[in-house]
């Protein structure tokens, strides 16, 4: 790591806020959170930057009220990604090893992962995750972990996040703008599901559902493997702005008006209970039932968890998820929002709080549902850095040999090859042309 040992930075860049966040393992494995802080965001929509100097402005705001809470500098960042140009695919490899005499290494599985970046994709594509979901060693199926195995042909099925090179592009450059170095880019709904999820839930099956202001992220796991993800771009926006259109108030005054007396099921609200809302410059005020204005916020809520429960059955697991759904995210505070998910759905529902992997001191904090992914990007760091680390120790104990150039060339895929492992040097090009230019 590139200051503390155990320190890790993350920036989660969303449509409503940005939050930068900084956290320390301590002995006993959980988070300790040293710094968060969130401030308004206005050059984002639906996980995609439209204005770089406002989204650069934010974030070194939250840099800087964090540095200033943590009493540590923050230099590299991991930072989340998510918008409607996410996809998925499903794909399968394989590899022939020279023997059946020695052991099935990690290196090995580097190989197979690696040879999946090589894949056919649209142009102006790249691939930001490969997430190997099951494993088959000389036709021997099923098996999750094949490290230390004998076998000379290993294969894998492959669950492989794709985005457009130009949205991860303008999440760079508004980080490297920003004055910080881009670690990794990771995608948002797999930051949250290491928050908020169990160890018996992915076993089990569930879905995280993560309602955000520009998108709805969703993670389906089931026997402790991923096995879908989608982006759905419509999130808690959209239903301030059917709000505000319905009730012909201002934006602001409807957010306030969702969050304060809002609720996802119109039949629980009173007839009889109104609220008034200022006129705009002097005009009389306007008086909103709460039934109408629940009944507005339920048939925007319904037709987003269609599109999740559409995603889900997509997966092919609908049938499986024994621990039913999480909803996390800010959107996740709605009132009675889980009585609708169920209704909607017909399963289980509870709502997830990033508490759980926190030390004690942090929790009161930031165990929000709102700060989800934002705690997810750090543990995500945490498991990057020890994955490398182990890899680093793995190559070195394998080849002692090797020089490091040939380690730094044939590193792990995860690490290297991921979408800024490859586009990160050129990022550092354009940038600096740039600036020369200017």
């Amino acid at each position: 790591m590139s200051q503390q040992e155990n320190l890790v930075a993350a920036i989660d860049i969303g449509t409503t806020k940005v939050v930068a966040i900084t956290g320390k393992k301590k002995e006993n494995g959980r988070i300790e959170i040293l710094g968060i802080s969130k401030t308004p965001s206005t050059g984002i929509k639906r996980g995609v930057v439209q204005n770089i100097d406002e989204t650069v402005n934010a974030i070194r705001k939250t840099v800087e009220d964090v540095e200033s809470a943590s009493g540590a500098r923050i230099s590299d960042v991991f930072v989340g990604i998510a918008g409607q140009h996410i996809k998925t695919i499903r794909n399968r490899g394989y590899i022939n090893r020279d023997s059946y005499e020695d052991e099935i290494t990690r290196r090995d599985i580097d190989d197979l992962i690696r040879e999946m970046y090589n894949i056919s994709i649209d142009v102006g594509e790249e691939i930001i995750h490969v997430l190997p979901q099951n494993f088959i060693v000389d036709n021997e199926t099923g098996i999750k972990n094949p490290v230390g195995m004998l076998g000379r042909r290993v294969e894998a099925n492959f669950h492989i996040v794709i985005g457009q090179i130009t949205s991860a592009r303008n999440i760079g450059k508004c980080i490297t703008k920003a004055g910080l170095s881009l670690n990794e880019l990771i995608l948002e709904p797999l930051a949250s599901s290491s928050a908020v999820l169990t160890a018996d839930e992915k076993e089990a099956g569930v879905a995280l559902v993560d309602i955000g202001g520009g998108t709805t992220d969703v993670a389906v796991y089931y026997d402790d493997i991923i096995r879908h993800t989608a982006v759905i771009p419509f999130g808690g926006d959209v239903v301030t702005k059917d709000i505000k259109e319905g009730s012909s108030i201002l934006q602001r005054q409807a957010e306030l008006l969702k969050i304060q007396y809002g609720s996802a099921l119109g039949d629980l609200a009173r007839d009889d209970e109104v609220v008034s809302i200022p006129g705009i410059s002097g005009r009389e005020p306007k008086e909103i039932s709460l039934k109408s204005l629940a009944y507005i916020i339920q048939s925007r809520m319904e037709e987003i968890l269609n599109a999740v429960l559409y995603e889900i059955e997509n997966s092919g697991y609908y049938e499986r998820l024994s621990a039913g759904i999480v909803i996390t995210g800010g959107g996740a505070l709605l009132k009675d929002l889980p009585q609708l998910v169920k209704f909607v759905t017909g399963m289980d529902v509870r709502l997830g709080y990033p508490g759980e992997t926190l030390a004690s001191e942090s929790v009161e904090d930031v165990n929000n549902p709102m700060f989800s992914t934002s705690v997810g990007l750090v543990l995500k760091g945490f498991e990057f850095y020890e994955q490398h680390k182990k890899e680093q120790q793995e190559t070195e104990e394998k080849q002692p040999e090797a020089s490091q150039e040939e380690i730094e060339e044939t590193g792990s895929p995860s690490y290297r090859k991921g979408l800024f492992g490859k586009l990160k040097q050129a990022f550092n090009d354009i940038f600096e042309e740039n600036d020369a230019e200017m």
